[in-house]
């Protein structure tokens, strides 16, 4: 019998053929060995050495620094969780406070502002060499396009006065906005982004959900920002 299957049999632990530390554990209604478990059998083990040829002290402390690194990732498994846990929470309860403001989301209508024009952004894939951005009011009359020029990878900001080329001002909201980019030709992903007020927010899913003018139901977690 080795030294291991010994040390289970004192324990009360039955041990055939090739049975593991952990189909071990099984048979006792458990799938792993914890902390207590360890313990107990290094304590056994320590008790029941053979005094002529004790158990190598590099051994013991592989064995104890093995349980420690395992020790420590379960620790941290459970800490992560609880942290996960209490921000959905957080987030659930701190979505109704965006009732009345305005959030910057992926879409294309955008309502302008109480003093006239709009502001919204553009994310970008890869730099670009040329980034338009076109609005046209509810009968899908272009009324002004902005040329943002050439922009590095990421988000690029733009804000319209609300007038056309003309420098006259434009009716028609809401407006539809939509972008283009490119890089030497070649088309580069681009990603609209506007900023609509938020009407009432949905807390019965998994993530709440945001009911915003002129857009889908939006995702908590597609918000860039909150004005």
């Amino acid at each position: 019998m080795t030294d291991f299957a010994a040390t289970m049999t004192k324990l009360g632990i039955k041990t055939t053929g090739s049975t593991t530390a952990a189909a071990a554990a099984k048979s006792k209604g458990k799938e792993t060995l914890g902390q207590a478990d360890f313990l107990k059998l290094m304590t056994a083990q320590m008790k029941n050495q053979d005094p002529f040829n004790p158990t190598d002290n590099t051994q013991m402390i592989a064995q104890m620094a093995q349980f420690s690194s395992v020790a420590g990732i379960a620790e941290m498994n459970t800490t992560m969780k609880a942290i996960a846990s209490r921000l959905n929470g957080t987030t659930a309860s701190d979505a109704a406070g965006f009732i009345g403001k305005t959030v910057l989301t992926p879409g294309t209508v955008a309502y302008p502002r109480s003093g006239g024009g709009l502001a919204g952004a553009v994310e970008l894939d890869d730099a670009t060499t040329q980034t338009t951005v076109t609005i046209a009011d509810t009968t899908g009359n272009v009324v002004r396009t902005l040329d943002l020029g050439p922009q590095k990878a990421g988000t690029a900001t733009y804000d319209w006065d609300g007038t056309d080329s003309t420098g006259a001002k434009v009716e028609g909201a809401p407006f539809t906005v939509t972008v283009q980019a490119s890089n030497a030709g070649a088309t580069v992903p681009a990603q609209g982004l506007v900023w609509a007020p938020v009407e009432s927010v949905s807390l019965t899913g998994s993530e709440p959900m945001l009911t915003v003018s002129g857009l889908p139901p939006v995702k908590l977690s597609a918000v860039r920002s909150v004005g």
